[in-house]
């Protein structure tokens, strides 16, 4: 998820954290409501691993990435990767939930989805009646919306590109700045510091990744 500023990623990432502190500590402590629609039955089944205030480890979530990327056909281990790419920010349900009434326009869930992005994946699957603020609450939700994502930004990438990148590299660079900019990287056109920086995290934490998913 790309952040713009001359903070960057973490300068934006501390500054909402600072301001979303306090309106999360007084839900935890009062317990105040949610505003979340129950979960529907036959939906997305929820993660083994429930959400809370436990330190978040992708890795606790290799079961549920192994069927979601199998069901979407996308790389297991990307998928894995991409969600330690994305586990720079707190994913305690409440806290995303006190961040977005500060910044509404915040992704949500393990794997870091905007609304739109949600709204796009989710036509004609079978998630299409879930919210996108079920993210929070449902991981695996959010890996199925994630993994078939990937998906349809495999299905748009040409037979042949110019740019010295693998697809997994393109995927990722689609995933993490939008479809339109990975179509230009493939083309060859310039990639931007940030850009370049999500996928030197990705080569990093690909080892990690297949590590995770080892049965």
């Amino acid at each position: 998820m790309p952040i713009s500023g001359t903070w960057g990623r973490w300068g934006s990432v501390l500054l909402v954290a600072a301001l979303a502190l306090p309106l999360y500590v007084v839900i935890r402590v009062t317990g105040a409501p949610q505003d979340e629609a129950p979960h529907e039955a036959g939906k997305s089944a929820p993660a083994a691993v429930a959400p809370s205030q436990a330190a978040y480890d992708p890795a606790d979530y290799a079961s549920s990435v192994r069927h979601r990327a199998q069901q979407a056909g996308v790389s297991a281990q990307l998928s894995m990767a991409i969600l330690y790419n994305e586990a720079y920010k707190p994913h305690d349900p409440a806290f995303e939930r006190a961040w977005l009434k500060l910044k509404p326009g915040a992704a949500l869930g393990i794997a870091n989805m905007h609304r739109a992005a949600f709204e796009e994946v989710k036509q004609g699957r079978d998630f299409a009646q879930r919210r996108w603020q079920d993210l929070p609450d449902d991981r695996d939700l959010a890996i199925e919306a994630m993994t078939w994502y990937l998906h349809d930004l495999a299905v748009r990438l040409p037979a042949h590109w110019d740019a010295p990148y693998t697809k997994t590299d393109l995927l990722a660079l689609g995933y993490n700045a939008g479809p339109g900019n990975m179509l230009s990287i493939a083309r060859g056109e310039h990639v931007g510091g940030q850009a370049r920086s999500y996928v030197d995290q990705l080569h990093e934490n690909w080892a990690k990744s297949k590590e995770a998913l080892a049965p």
